[in-house]
C-alpha cells in the first residue's frame, strides 16, 4: 500500500508562491502527478494572502492539486481555542489543519517561510521555504 504524503500551505507559503517560489510551486506541481500526494489551503490564510497581495485566491484556486479547506465545527471550535490563546487568526487555521488526525495520525507538515511562528505549537511539524 502506498502511503500519503500531506502538507499544509500556510499564508507566508501562499505568498511565496505567488512571487514564484520555486520550492512552493514544485510540491504543488508533485501533486498533480500523485493521487497519493495532498497539498491542503486553509481558507483563512488564503484571504489573508489574497488581503495582501491580489490575485492569489484566484491563483491558488485555480490549482487542480490545491485543496482550500473550511472551518467546518471542529475546526471553528479549535481555532476559537488558538484565538483565546493569543493565537492569530490565519496561524491558528494551519496549526489545527497540521496537527495530527484520524485521517493524518502523523499530521501534516507546515510549508512556510516563517517557521519559528509555530515554533511554540505543540504536534507541529513545519517544512522551511527560503
Amino acid at each position: 500500500m502506498t502511503r500519503s504524503v500531506a502538507v499544509v500551505y500556510d499564508e507566508s507559503a501562499l505568498l511565496a508562491l505567488g512571487r514564484g517560489n520555486r520550492l512552493a510551486s514544485q510540491f504543488l506541481s508533485n501533486t498533480e502527478h500523485g493521487p497519493t500526494r495532498h497539498v491542503y489551503v486553509p481558507a483563512v490564510c488564503l484571504a489573508t494572502a489574497d488581503g495582501m497581495r491580489k490575485g492569489i485566491a484566484d491563483h491558488v484556486g485555480a490549482l487542480p492539486a490545491a485543496e482550500i479547506v473550511g472551518l467546518d465545527f471542529a475546526g471553528a471550535s479549535a481555532l476559537g481555542a488558538l484565538l483565546r490563546d493569543g493565537v492569530e487568526m490565519a496561524l491558528g487555521h494551519a496549526v489545527y489543519l497540521s496537527r495530527p488526525t484520524l485521517d493524518w495520525p502523523d499530521g501534516r507538515p507546515v510549508v512556510t517561510v516563517e517557521p519559528e511562528l509555530y515554533a511554540d505549537m505543540p504536534l507541529v511539524r513545519t517544512i522551511r521555504l527560503p
